[in-house]
């Protein structure tokens, strides 16, 4: 009797398919897993006692199902040999140029695993589409795949609706598990084996089942529905500043509609990560692409907003310090894009940075989980900012080994991330380093504001009455 019941190989070891594969794992010891990667020093990592990514909850979940049916390898070509069902996890950034730039999704990682598929493949597959993909993605992969090999392959689509800080959590208990096939004999059974992975651990009911093109424009349009969320109240912080209106006032009062639910209600300097903004862009192309330009208009409203959103935290902080800061120190607390996480892809953080070191400011960051090195790639790919470029990086762009290092000296403080630490800070000994009058730009509303005003702070926050008293 063969040691396992079925065998699962994941392309791609990174943020979706590292705890994906891991959670199966871990729920079902009959299935063998293997996630394999181009990257030696990724599968290193995940083979270590430090993994590639920090996820709450993750490293426990790894050591348990590593070894036993959980594997990490380089060996591509072997591991698709022997599996069943193939998942197709890699990177599927926005177009940097040609027709769709700055829009569309570049899904060429994802035809080059489904070339690689076809070329070593033995026997027939089941290919899972687990990247976020444009709409008929499935139809390209299809084609290549049926074109290069002799083999019968069925694609399905099953994406990941993970938050970044949680994933281990929506992994154990997702709200919903969403499969789509082809609605046919064969698609509807490999559709079935993929249901019988999940239903180990996620009740039937849990799991939707839909025809490949729902599953596929499933995913764009609940990342845009979220971010529209963010957005929304995002815009009305503007006003309450105007009119000592109280934000967090107005989102209880909206969020206690059942109607509207009180999820993602919270104002912010913006929302960040690599899913919405994509996701929402990928949409705009698609809509504009079948002609359907006030759809697409009415979509791209909802970046053009979170845009606006950074820059106006940048300028009011300029505004604020008497319209100059020029030289001046700002503590930069946190860097990714938000609390327990270590991702910093389309972190509002760097957005704000890019304009504050415009006004030449002299920036001091600390984030507990995000190393120079990935502010330094993050720089580089969302600003195209980099010391060969900006001369001067390394002596206005500093970081920081402590919340109270980065603040020592400082003029301003900026929160970009909302992590717990920041709200147990000493802030009366951070007010002593400080240079007077110190200011704290809160841009996640995390802080005790009434309080920091009694220690001498100038406290600015987001969709929140003028309070400072001179």
């Amino acid at each position: 009797m063969s040691e396992y019941d079925l065998k699962i190989c994941c392309m791609g070891a990174g943020y979706v398919g590292g705890p994906t594969m891991a959670i199966i794992a871990l729920k079902c010891p009959r299935v063998k897993v293997t996630v394999v990667d181009l990257s030696a020093p990724q599968i290193a990592a995940w083979n270590s006692d430090s993994l590639p990514i920090y996820e709450p909850g993750l490293d426990e979940v790894v050591k348990q199902a590593r070894g036993r049916n959980l594997f990490f390898s380089t060996a591509i070509d072997e591991s698709i040999q022997e599996a069943d069902i193939i998942f197709v996890s890699v990177n599927t950034p926005t177009k940097t140029s040609g027709i769709g730039a700055g829009r569309a999704a570049n899904i060429k990682n994802c035809e080059l695993c489904a070339r690689k598929i076809a070329e070593v493949s033995t026997s027939d597959k089941i290919v899972v589409e687990k990247s976020t993909v444009p709409v008929r993605t499935a139809e390209s992969i299809k084609r290549v795949l049926a074109s290069a090999s002799t083999h019968n392959f069925q694609v399905l689509s099953n994406p990941e609706f993970l938050a970044e800080g949680t994933a281990v959590d929506d992994l154990l208990h997702p709200s919903r598990v969403l499969i789509g096939g082809e609605q046919t004999p064969r698609g509807l059974a490999a559709i079935d084996t993929l249901v019988s992975v999940y239903e180990q651990w996620v009740p039937r009911e849990q799991i939707i089942t839909t025809n490949l093109w729902s599953s596929e424009l499933s995913k764009l349009v609940a990342n845009a529905f979220l971010a529209q969320r963010v957005s929304s109240i995002n815009s009305i912080t503007a006003l309450c500043e105007q009119t000592d209106a109280d934000i967090d006032e107005i989102s209880r009062a909206i969020g206690s509609d059942v109607r509207i639910g009180n999820k993602f209600l919270k104002a912010s300097v913006g929302y960040g990560g690599s899913c919405f903004q994509k996701d929402i862009l990928n949409l705009v192309y698609i809509c504009e692409s079948f002609g359907l330009k006030e759809v697409a208009e009415y979509w791209h409203q909802v970046v053009a907003m979170n845009d606006y959103q950074k820059r106006r935290f940048a300028h009011k902080m300029v505004d604020r310090m008497f319209n100059t800061i020029t030289g001046k120190r700002i503590a930069v607390l946190g860097f990714a894009f938000k609390k327990d996480t270590g991702d910093t892809r389309e972190t509002a953080a760097v957005y704000v940075m890019r304009d504050l070191l415009e006004e030449r400011a002299v920036l001091s960051v600390y984030d507990p989980k995000v190393t120079r090195d990935q502010m330094m790639v993050e720089f580089q790919y969302s600003c195209n900012i980099t010391p060969e470029n900006f001369p001067q990086f390394d002596n206005m762009v500093l970081t920081a080994s402590s919340a109270m290092e980065a603040c020592t000296g400082a003029h301003a403080i900026a929160v970009m991330t909302e992590w717990d630490e920041f709200t147990t800070l000493d802030y009366e000994a951070i007010y002593s380093v400080m240079s007077k009058p110190a200011f704290i730009f809160d841009g996640r509303n995390i802080l005790p504001h009434d309080e920091l005003r009694k220690i001498g702070f100038e406290v600015h926050a987001i969709g929140k009455p003028q309070r400072n008293i001179f």
